[in-house]
């Protein structure tokens, strides 16, 4: 087992802490019920809506913005490359999330990361519209 740094050990705290009320507030979205055309649409039945942003307190990121993308049910994101470092929570809906060197499945409540640089692929596997919350971590 590799061992952590002080320093890392408290970054990654402080990151965790920082980002943690952000989702606090995340079982609301699971009774927003977006329109079929709210949002900008970033592939066929997959939108984006902006939800907020603020000023992050992480010494490496200088803001962080919080988006739901809803996918209308067995809709499909295709494999892209992540801009930016994001923890992402389903609110709504059960996904199957492919990265390049793995495959898991997700329902409500379930938390994952997304690594700047890396590739990311969802597809909504339920019967209803699903719901990503993402923070996205902009860098400072």
């Amino acid at each position: 087992m590799k061992t952590m740094s002080r320093r890392s050990a408290i970054a990654l705290g402080v990151t965790a802490a920082a980002v943690t009320p952000l989702f606090t507030f995340a079982a609301s979205a699971k009774t927003k019920k977006y329109g079929p055309n709210e949002g900008k649409e970033i592939s066929p039945g997959v939108r984006v809506v902006e939800v907020g942003t603020g000023n992050a307190d992480i010494p490496a990121y200088k803001s962080i913005s919080i988006v739901d993308v809803v996918f209308q049910p067995g809709a499909h994101a295709p494999q892209s490359v992540m801009d930016n470092d994001m923890v992402c929570t389903i609110t709504s809906g059960a996904f199957t999330i492919k990265k390049a060197d793995k495959e898991f499945k997700l329902k409500v409540g379930d938390m994952y990361t997304c690594a700047k640089g890396k590739t990311d692929e969802a597809t909504n596997t339920s019967k209803e519209v699903g719901v990503h919350r993402i923070a996205v971590l902009i860098p400072a």
